[in-house]
């Protein structure tokens, strides 16, 4: 893939992204956020272990989140558990 250069070197290229941040899709997932963490329970990094138990039985189904490494997520989803990334990081409970 070629790099994007102007043509000539007086003329400056077009900005790739806008210059400021979108606070309409900020707010968005501001509320996003609140949501997930008003009605979910947060199982940090146990995410897969949870949501691999609630899949096949073991525990209670409930809505959680957390966090998990890209194999674990993988092998979440190659097993069948409904799972979803978040557009976020979520925050760390103490």
């Amino acid at each position: 893939m070629a790099p994007r250069v102007p043509a000539k070197g007086n003329q400056a290229a077009e900005p790739m992204l806008s210059a400021g941040p979108n606070v309409e899709i900020e707010k968005k997932l501001a509320e996003l956020r609140a949501e997930v963490e008003k009605s979910s329970d947060y199982v940090g990094d146990q995410f897969a272990t949870e949501a691999r138990a609630m899949h096949v039985g073991d525990k209670e189904h409930r809505p959680i989140y957390g966090e998990a490494t890209k194999e674990d997520a993988k092998s979440l989803v190659e097993d069948g558990v409904p799972v979803a990334p978040l557009p976020f990081v979520p925050r760390r409970n103490s």
